[in-house]
């Protein structure tokens, strides 16, 4: 790829999705975009690159950039964000809720691995009083991402990265060489596009979010314009779950972190103070 057609799709992952691209890894770019191109009929990348630099097509650059948000997802990857929330959080808002459902929203989940970890956790009901009702939303900015985790079919190896074996013998089923999660597990779970620095007010409140290793992915300037939203989502006891190694607080007073809880946020009610 020349310089110019990386920095052409540079541009188009920013303005549309606030994503960074790194120029230096041409690798990572030609092994997203170059399956891309195939499927869109281009001899290569720099094909491609001509068709959007001579028509604006509005359905090949999300395509575009919906690649190159692609990330890395695995059934309870990082393990410790799913403890906390089984043994911590989830109990804990049971009891604050009563019989107000508990919402939990997954944001950029990929092929729906973190969405459905949550929901086995919540169909194992540990420590929940009966009735509790727990509704886990998934969203992504890929379109074909999304369609993968709707299915709720995975390969072999995606299954053997994380997952256990009690999990994977009691909410899956054996299709061919793959496997599907139970229709039990997969209705937990309700789907949407989002692109996380659009309006998210139309998502509603959230009483959890996990938005882990996000936006490590995402230019500066989005990366506190994405936690204000998604502050603007939670309630004064909401939380936020983001990766071990992202710092809320060095972006923006929104949040502040729980002790002793690498990743997990709070509410700052001295910002809303402020912002009021």
């Amino acid at each position: 790829m020349s310089p110019q057609d990386i920095e052409l799709f540079a541009a188009l992952a920013r303005a549309r999705a606030g994503l960074k691209v790194d120029p230096g890894k041409t690798y990572l770019l030609e092994s997203r975009l170059n399956p891309l191109a195939r499927r869109e009929g281009f001899a290569g990348i720099p094909e491609m690159a001509a068709a959007l630099r001579s028509q604006r097509d509005e359905k090949l650059i999300w395509a575009v950039v919906e690649a190159l948000a692609q990330g890395e997802t695995a059934f309870f990857r990082d393990r410790a964000p799913f403890t906390t929330f089984q043994r911590e959080l989830l109990p804990t808002l049971a009891r604050l809720r009563g019989q107000e459902p508990i919402r939990i929203w997954s944001c950029a989940c990929a092929s729906g691995q973190e969405a459905y970890s949550l929901a086995m956790i919540a169909e194992q009901g540990e420590g929940l009083p009966p009735g509790t009702k727990v509704e886990i939303y998934g969203s992504d900015l890929s379109e074909r991402l999304l369609e993968k985790a709707q299915s709720g079919l995975y390969t072999q190896f995606e299954v053997q990265r994380g997952l256990p074996i009690r999990q994977l013998l009691a909410h899956f089923e054996k299709v061919e060489d793959n496997w599907r999660l139970t229709p039990r597990i997969r209705q937990r779970v309700r789907w949407r596009r989002v692109n996380l620095i659009s309006d998210l007010t139309v998502m509603g409140r959230f009483d959890v979010i996990f938005c882990r290793n996000v936006l490590s992915a995402m230019e500066p300037p989005y990366r506190r314009r994405v936690l204000e939203s998604l502050a603007a989502l939670l309630p004064a006891d909401g939380l936020l779950m983001l990766g071990a190694g992202e710092a809320a607080e060095t972006i923006t007073t929104a949040f502040r972190p729980v002790t002793g809880r690498p990743g997990l946020y709070v509410r700052n009610p001295a910002h809303r103070a402020a912002a009021a």
